[in-house]
């Protein structure tokens, strides 16, 4: 009997694992970590046709990893666990320690160049309460509308050039994007450094910020005197 139990439970944590064996799908749970988004939303912001979007879905949901509800006629999708986001990025750790080509991708994101340790959450929280850093959101305006690290600068990588004539000469950049998968803030602190200017990414995105402002509010504490408001 215990043999039998076992197999189905190691089941049913196979079926939760296979559902990250698909790029699309893990565009789709980046996404959704951003907050809640319709099918056609997901599609776009994928690159993936509505139907290829939708099978995913249906997927994801099965492994009970997204949830949804309706709006009229629309149907609305989120993350089910914040925890998705801790396995996420363990996977990224992995792959960053075992597999060679991960390393030779980031490397060619930084031109060829070692790119600076990213900056810790905590680190940023205490730059930001003493004004020493200039904090930028490199993802697209929509995805900084719904929520955002309170204090930083919506700067897409196409208006990057925009923010240095405001940078004083000993500036301090840290960017931030969409979080473990994310190539945004790689991108923009390469580019940052390139023209001279200290910049670091930092540590996870938007989405691993607002999980630990949400359990410093449990816990009675504040990340950022201004969190609770781009906490949920």
């Amino acid at each position: 009997m215990s043999t039998s139990y076992k197999a189905a439970l190691l089941a049913e944590y196979a079926l939760v694992a296979q559902v990250f064996s698909a790029p699309g799908r893990l565009m789709i749970l980046e996404q959704l970590a951003q907050g809640e988004r319709g099918v056609d939303t997901l599609a776009e912001k994928t690159s993936l046709s509505v139907a290829n979007c939708s099978q995913h879905l249906q997927q994801l949901r099965r492994a009970g990893l997204v949830t949804s509800r309706r709006d009229g006629k629309a149907v609305i999708y989120r993350l089910t666990d914040a925890k998705t986001l801790d396995l996420m990025d363990l996977i990224r750790i992995v792959a960053e320690r075992n597999r060679a080509q991960v390393a030779q991708i980031l490397r060619g994101l930084s031109d060829g160049m070692d790119a600076p340790e990213p900056v810790s959450r905590a680190d940023l929280a205490a730059r930001l309460a003493d004004g020493t850093v200039t904090l930028i959101d490199v993802r697209p305006a929509d995805e900084f509308a719904a929520g955002h690290i309170p204090g930083a600068l919506n700067v897409p990588l196409s208006e990057l050039e925009c923010l240095l004539p405001d940078l004083p000469p000993d500036a301090q950049v840290v960017a931030y994007c969409r979080g473990p998968y994310c190539v945004y803030a790689h991108q923009a602190v390469t580019a940052l450094r390139k023209l001279g200017i200290d910049a670091r990414r930092l540590e996870g995105g938007f989405p691993e910020w607002r999980e630990d402002a949400v359990k410093c509010l449990r816990d009675g504490r504040l990340l950022n005197p201004d969190a609770a408001q781009h906490a949920v």
